[in-house]
């Protein structure tokens, strides 16, 4: 049996990727950065296998855990990185775990003889980090693939910033180590919906969802997609944790980098599906999935089934 550790396994995106390893015969390795706190994690001894289910401390500032933690693992799958929009201190809370944590990752790594396949969760914000807004320089219109030159901003949200450094870092890291011994490849989700395995509070996509859902703007940064109405393009989580998978698993991948996308709509009709009601606009592309499609072979669903998703768990919930 093989062992895939996953870093942030137990988040919103992490724990269908820990379902997707299990379902699949894998032993799998979970991160938790307090491993007392059993709340972030109880809901994964639910899920089918979970007897092959370890949960491990880690701190990804710490080498000693990661060199641990990745000690004995065919696959190291990171999405560990924090998905804050407010944060205390951003250098601490926010940009140190996240560059210097995939700093210390690739470091470790490439001491450990034992890991074969590398999957970084990244961030569309890793390719503009102006998302959802669109990257200066563009024709109206324009469709994002993985082919243009990633975008970064100074006056982008410090979370889009860490991302998009973090996976410079990756990049650099490919490209002055072409034959590891091990493959990295890099999936970049846009805006992951639809429900967490979870009944934790804490998932800020599930906080994005209610935010939309209520037309709620607790900052001028989401203010601004409802006074725009922008596209903002959408990804099943489900997904998500497929294309995760099929990276961690597939050959021959080394450097490869997807986006992964379904449709884009108007944030104005994103908060009538999260309500169950029909979109009044049609569907767009923002961005590209032809690569993970051709490659993956993740036939993206379209964007009603996690917003629908959301909609009818929040009304069960309601009126439960």
């Amino acid at each position: 049996m093989k062992t895939a550790g996953i870093i942030g396994g137990a988040g919103f995106i992490g724990s269908y990727v820990t379902k997707q390893f299990l379902e699949n015969g894998y032993r799998v390795k979970v991160s938790a950065l307090d491993i007392s706190n059993k709340e972030k994690y109880a809901h994964l001894y639910g899920l089918p296998h979970a007897e092959n289910l370890e949960i491990a401390p880690l701190d990804v500032q710490n080498l000693d855990q990661l060199k641990a933690f990745a000690a004995g693992c065919d696959i190291l799958v990171h999405g560990g990185t924090p998905f804050q929009l407010e944060v205390e201190d951003v250098q601490r809370d926010l940009l140190d775990p996240t560059i210097k944590g995939t700093e210390n990752f690739l470091r470790v790594v490439s001491e450990t003889p034992a890991v074969k396949k590398v999957v970084f969760i990244a961030s569309v914000a890793a390719h503009n980090t102006d998302f959802p807004m669109p990257a200066p320089g563009f024709a109206p219109g324009h469709v994002y693939s993985e082919k243009d030159k990633p975008y970064c901003s100074r006056e982008s949200h410090p979370y889009c910033q860490a991302k998009y450094y973090a996976d410079q870092a990756v990049r650099k890291f490919t490209q002055e180590n072409p034959a590891p011994g091990f493959d990295i490849v890099t999936v970049s989700p846009v805006g992951v919906m639809g429900n967490q395995l979870s009944g934790r509070e804490d998932s800020t996509s599930m906080g994005i969802q209610f935010l939309f859902k209520n037309k709620l703007a607790p900052n001028p940064f989401i203010q601004m997609f409802y006074d725009q109405d922008v596209y903002f393009a959408i990804v099943d989580v489900a997904d998500v944790a497929e294309s995760v998978y099929k990276a961690a698993t597939f050959p021959n991948l080394h450097g490869k980098h997807y986006l992964l996308t379904g449709e884009s709509y108007r944030v104005s009709d994103i908060t009538l599906m999260l309500n169950g009601k029909e979109p009044v606009g049609q569907p767009g592309m923002v961005y590209s999935n032809a690569l993970a499609t051709k490659d993956l072979g993740v036939q993206f669903k379209p964007a009603r089934v996690p917003l629908m998703q959301y909609a009818e768990a929040m009304e069960t919930a309601a009126t439960s």
